[in-house]
């Protein structure tokens, strides 16, 4: 009786160690390589939205289909503050000694999109901010593994998840 106890003991153990603790490596390494593909779009999205002065609907349809071609799917969350230049100040790049302080109004998701959706570019100017957030809102194969051998549950965490922002450097015109 006490050696079969030990043989199916024996023989879980070795399950583990032979097939699940290697398919827990190479989830893994799968959201790795989508946390690469994630970061690499969002940072084009935003580099290219900054260089024309407007986030285009062809844009951000090709940010849409990077992050879908990860097979997670994504809240993707957008920023714009606008440089609204105080009066005392007669432009943005004068002294910084000068009286008045350049103060920031921003637009969010809901904004954009609403211009998106119009199939309208969301035209911005030169010297405001804008940031794009993509974190998947789905549980990976990773997170599940990962819950079921350590016990970890959370419905707040993301796996996979990229943010960029800067400056835009050009006045966007249709």
């Amino acid at each position: 009786m006490g050696d079969s106890l030990m043989t199916v003991i024996a023989i879980f153990l070795a399950v583990i160690l032979m097939f699940l603790f290697p398919m827990l490596s190479v989830t893994e390494r799968t959201d790795d390589i989508s946390q690469l593909a994630v970061g690499t779009a969002v940072t084009e999205f935003v580099d290219d939205s900054r260089a024309i002065g407007k986030v285009t609907v062809a844009n951000y349809e090709k940010l849409v289909n990077a992050l879908n071609a990860t097979g997670n799917s994504y809240a993707i969350e957008m920023e714009r503050q606008i440089l609204d230049e105080n009066v005392g100040k007669k432009t943005a790049w004068t002294n910084k000694n000068v009286k008045g302080e350049n103060k920031y109004s921003s637009i969010y998701t809901s904004q954009i999109l609403d211009d998106l959706l119009a199939n309208k570019d969301h035209l911005m100017k030169e010297g405001d901010n804008f940031s794009c957030t993509a974190k998947n809102d789905n549980t990976t194969i990773s997170q599940t593994l990962r819950s079921v051998f350590y016990s970890i549950s959370s419905n707040d965490s993301y796996q996979v998840g990229a943010s960029h922002s800067g400056m835009v450097t050009a006045t966007g015109m249709y």
